[in-house]
């Protein structure tokens, strides 16, 4: 299908929306709720381009990079002076230096605008569908509405601005601050209380839009005014809780096993609200956000050889010590099951590599069933294990065929010495914080055992709303109310509900305040795309941690891409860049 906007009306806005010719808008289909003939073609046709645009949205190096590298949490440095450097783009976000020619942010802007532009199109031609009669199409267009609101929340989030606009042959109006808040808040009071409750993870239904008037609601002191001290008002936070309590008592439930929700058939896990269905024809998308954390010599599934990580984003040391200050001398992986899980059980005998060569340790291996080797989930730390291969670049097997499963073998490191894959707290942009080992990694997500190959690409379902969150925006809302005890309860209900492996289960707090909240938060959401919202929101968006100590309030913004204003350059005053470009 193509889709041609070529008028004078609409030039600026195509512009914007990176639409300077046409735009070739894949139809996939999604899942067997979309499939079909004659009028349930044109459902499908219109909505499949929206939901299957989403993924690009949420790449690793477009939008999910820009909210992980732009925080505390995760930092990419020039890996040994050959990998990552990519024009400076992830050392100038995080360090929040980043300027309109930043490509990492114009690449978020032209996918989350032109997804924007394909919901717009999407909810004119079921509007139509509609008025022909074609009752079929009336949940679909409600589900567009609440997409144009959510991908242009990710906007107001990012750029502080929304678009609005209804019909392809209109001119988009650009909102910022309290027009944009409440145009968002009607858009999706518009569908909450007529949009179908029963869709899968993949579509969003009622519990979603209500997710996101939750989210809107906790974040407006922010989006009213980006660059002052947040007013938090109570009848925001009523709201909040109104709409998170109606999710709370609905149909879903808390993982009692923390990485569940993140492995494969997560499709079918009770505490996801939305997420991008990676499923079926599908699941031949990306599985970036498990591998690109992940070191680049290890080999994640044996069943696979030439599938590898990437040691790209870490673990920020300052992040990692925020679990250290809450657990003190004990170990968080002995006292939290979201901060680690042990899949790689490495023998006794064989954990102490005390005098071991790493260029002679041919007989320091244990075999395991290719299928069954997992490697660990949650914050990698220290020497890892996994397949090695051989001279001609074959697993290396066992007398039975399994696999040998070595400590990792470092060889990515230029000009370092071999020696095994040791993840170290210290990265950051020196030469030795650059090093490909450097710094502790993100595990979260699974390597899919059914996808048709597990690192490019998954069927492990990308989450993007789910319960948990859910628990923490009602906590916060109680606890900006002044209800301690509220606040309380909620958080305790999140931490102890994690209790698939007993030993690891989070105690539950005895106080609260939002310092401990904010933290709480990190642990629960992190590598979920999450953490610069909520350091903005928490007011920690200015503080100094590692390599960052740039804290003009400007940035809380970024800066609208170069390539946009020079394509609105024909309309003065219809595009205005953000204050401190």
């Amino acid at each position: 299908m193509k889709n041609c906007m070529f008028n004078k009306t609409l030039l600026i806005v195509a512009m914007i929306f990176a639409f300077l010719s046409c735009t070739t808008l894949e139809e996939e289909i999604l899942d067997e709720s979309l499939t079909g003939t004659g009028e349930a073609e044109v459902i499908s046709g219109s909505i499949a381009p929206v939901y299957g645009n989403l993924r690009q949205v949420w790449l690793h190096t477009v939008n999910f990079g820009l909210q992980e590298v732009a925080s505390d949490e995760g930092i990419l440095p020039y890996r040994g002076g050959t990998d990552w450097f990519d024009g400076g783009k992830f050392i100038a976000i995080h360090q929040h230096l980043m300027t309109p020619g930043n490509s990492l942010v114009g690449d978020t802007w032209s996918n989350i605008t032109q997804t924007l532009s394909r919901a717009i199109l999407a909810e004119e031609r079921l509007q139509l569908e509609v008025e022909n009669g074609n009752s079929a199409a009336q949940d679909p267009l409600y589900e567009m509405i609440a997409m144009k609101a959510y991908l242009n929340m990710l906007a107001l989030d990012n750029w502080g601005l929304v678009f609005r606009k209804n019909n392809s042959d209109e001119f988009s109006e650009i909102l910022r601050g309290e027009e944009a808040v409440a145009y968002l808040e009607g858009e999706l009071l518009s569908v909450v209380d007529v949009i179908n409750s029963d869709k899968g993870p993949g579509r969003l239904n009622k519990y979603g839009v209500e997710a996101l008037l939750a989210r809107l609601y906790l974040n407006a002191a922010v989006y009213r005014d980006p660059y002052g001290t947040p007013d938090f008002r109570q009848e925001d936070m009523d709201k909040v809780i109104q709409y998170t309590s109606n999710i709370i008592d609905g149909p879903y439930s808390l993982s009692p096993e923390y990485f569940d929700l993140f492995s494969d058939d997560n499709n079918n896990n009770p505490e996801i609200i939305f997420s991008l269905d990676q499923r079926g024809v599908l699941q031949n998308e990306h599985s970036r956000w498990a591998y690109w954390s992940m070191s680049g010599d290890q080999v994640p599934r044996p069943e696979f050889p030439n599938t590898r990580g990437t040691d790209a984003v870490a673990a920020t040391p300052d992040f990692f010590q925020s679990w250290v200050d809450a657990y003190g001398d004990v170990d968080p992986a002995d006292a939290d099951a979201r901060f680690f899980k042990e899949n790689t059980v490495i023998p006794e005998e064989l954990r102490d590599l005390t005098g071991v060569n790493p260029n002679n340790d041919a007989d320091h291996y244990y075999c395991v069933e290719a299928t069954e080797f997992e490697v660990d989930r949650g914050i990698l730390r220290n020497i890892i294990w996994g397949p090695r291969k051989d001279e001609s670049g074959n697993i290396m097997t066992c007398e039975d065929g399994s696999v040998r499963i070595y400590p990792v073998i470092n060889r990515r490191s230029s000009g370092a010495d071999i020696r095994y894959v040791d993840h170290t707290l210290k990265v950051d942009f020196t030469t030795e914080g650059s090093l490909h080992n450097a710094g502790y990694r993100f595990s979260k997500y699974q390597f899919s055992h059914t996808a048709p190959n597990c690192c490019y690409y998954s069927s492990v379902d990308l989450v993007l709303v789910r319960l948990g969150e859910i628990y923490l925006m009602r906590a916060e809302a109680k606890l900006r109310n002044g209800d301690n005890a509220g606040a309380l309860e909620d958080v305790n209900t999140l931490r102890t509900s994690r209790d698939a492996r007993a030993a690891q289960t989070p105690a539950p707090l005895d106080d609260i305040d939002l310092d401990i909240l904010f933290r709480e938060s990190g642990f629960e959401l992190y590598w979920e795309g999450h953490r610069r919202n909520y350091q903005i929101r928490y007011g920690k968006y200015e503080d100094s941690w590692t390599e960052k100590n740039d804290a003009d309030v400007h940035k809380r913004l970024f800066p609208i891409p170069q390539k946009a204003m020079d394509g609105a350059s024909s309309e003065p005053g219809f595009l205005e860049q953000n204050a401190g470009y």
